[in-house]
């Protein structure tokens, strides 16, 4: 399995803007799809985007036309493109890849 790193979480306005990037350390990403999961205190992991090997992307509703997943294959590299962020967007935001987990990055969303 590979390991993953999870980078570009910090503290926002709401209506802001942030980039988080998802890394294979020592690794590739698996030709399956690479998704982005995020956990709140007292709620239970959710799915937030996925992107497969062909580009193809899907979302949960909660993101629908505020996030944008994309991959950049040659960097190894997953992005999760966050706009107009909500402060019910925070949480801690995970990617994921073929069974495999990164440590988590914390987005804060206030005011």
């Amino acid at each position: 399995q590979v390991q993953l790193v999870e980078s570009g979480g910090g503290l926002v306005q709401p209506g802001g803007s942030l980039r988080l990037s998802c890394s294979a350390s020592g690794s590739i990403f698996s030709p399956s799809v690479v998704a982005w999961h995020r956990q709140a205190p007292g709620n239970q992991r959710e799915w937030v985007a996925s992107v497969n090997s062909v580009g193809s992307t899907s979302y949960a509703d909660s993101v629908k036309g505020r996030f944008t997943i994309s991959r950049d294959n040659a960097k190894n590299t997953v992005y999760l493109q966050m706009n107009s962020l909500k402060p019910e967007d925070t949480a801690v935001y995970y990617c994921r890849n073929s069974g495999s987990w990164g440590q988590g990055t914390q987005v804060t969303v206030s005011s």
